[in-house]
């Protein structure tokens, strides 16, 4: 662990050197950072959804009691690379009376939310690109903006299909999106504070899922939700809406649209590893290793969850948001608030 820190330290102060020898100043130096940063929370999203998707196809087959992707390299596991190869060179197909303005920026704004939510999750012990006093509130913040693309690609697509998976989408994600707020205020209040970094460190003697673990169900739930995942996915629907929100997209813009799903999932199993599951602690491996793998299998969860429940009906989805998950995740507030006060 000490080497990779070392390693990523020397990388950063080789940078900033780099700037002051170009007469950057400290601010421009801040900026190539930031920007740095940025890029490589694009490769770990990039390289974190191709895995993931192949993962996924296994994990099914292997649900499913068949071999999953196995031609295509050892055992299968270049398929994701074809695929994506594939989608690259897919004719780009837009409905002649589609919004062709609005149709692109959908796809190209979806990925949006997730980068700036990345910025502020520590992968490890100082490995993290905001470190912000306020992170959680941010972090809420940036990820309540997905409802925002996906509202516009059913619109833009000037189909019903997409325009009512698209409703869906963002009646669903804001219901569950208040249940998941106040599933995360125990958390808060245990730590006493906001700040991602130090929500981890607060979990030294023991992690926050032993407190709250009921909460910690609540917002796996509220998160799959979030995602589209199944049992939630209805705003895609292929039963009822062809493909949804999706159904007029194509090529590289439904792939952006695919891999925001996936790295979706990553930073919502990334949260509930920060504020439940310790984050980067754990024994022997560097931290960094101890997040991807708590990570790991969280999304593990959420495939399992998608291959063994049934879509539920959109009545139903919103009854137990509204009647079942927001009580309790008050009522869990209420609970924390005393037990606090009597301790």
């Amino acid at each position: 662990m000490d080497f990779i820190n070392n390693f990523f330290l020397y990388i950063a102060g080789a940078i900033r050197q780099f700037c002051a020898w170009i007469g950057l100043g400290e601010f421009g130096a801040d900026i190539v950072m930031g920007l740095v940063s940025y890029v490589a929370i694009i490769l770990v999203c990039v390289l974190c959804a191709l895995f993931y998707v192949l993962w996924e196809r296994k994990f099914a087959g292997y649900i499913q009691r068949r071999p999953g992707p196995n031609r295509l390299g050892p055992n299968g596991w270049f398929q994701t690379v074809a695929d994506a190869l594939k989608l690259l060179m897919k004719e780009d197909i837009v409905p002649a009376s589609a919004d062709k303005k609005l149709h692109l920026a959908a796809a190209l704004v979806v990925f949006a939310p997730t980068m700036l939510a990345l910025a502020v999750i520590p992968f490890g012990e100082g490995m993290v690109a905001l470190d912000l006093n306020l992170g959680l509130v941010y972090l809420l913040a940036v990820t309540s903006l997905c409802t925002l693309p996906i509202l516009i690609a059913g619109y833009s697509s000037n189909n019903k299909y997409s325009m009512v998976g698209g409703m869906r989408a963002v009646s669903q994600m804001v219901s569950y999106e208040i249940p998941m707020v106040f599933s995360l205020v125990g958390v808060v209040l245990i730590a006493g504070t906001l700040n991602m970094s130090e929500i981890v460190e607060a979990q030294q003697p023991l992690w926050f899922v032993c407190y709250q673990p009921v909460m910690f169900i609540v917002y796996l739930i509220c998160a799959t939700a979030e995602c589209n995942r199944a049992p939630f996915d209805l705003p895609e629907g292929e039963s009822e809406l062809t493909n949804g929100i999706y159904t007029e997209y194509s090529g590289m813009r439904w792939a952006l649209f695919f891999l925001a799903e996936y790295c979706n999932m990553f930073v919502a199993a990334g949260i509930a590893t920060t504020l439940f599951l310790g984050g980067w602690m754990g024994p022997v491996l560097p931290g960094w290793v101890w997040f991807l793998l708590k990570t790991f299998a969280i999304m593990t969860l959420f495939i399992w969850a998608r291959w063994t429940f049934p879509r539920i009906r959109v009545d139903h989805l919103q009854a137990f948001c509204w009647k079942w998950l927001f009580p309790l995740t008050i009522l869990n507030v209420i609970i924390t608030c005393v037990m606090l006060y009597v301790a």
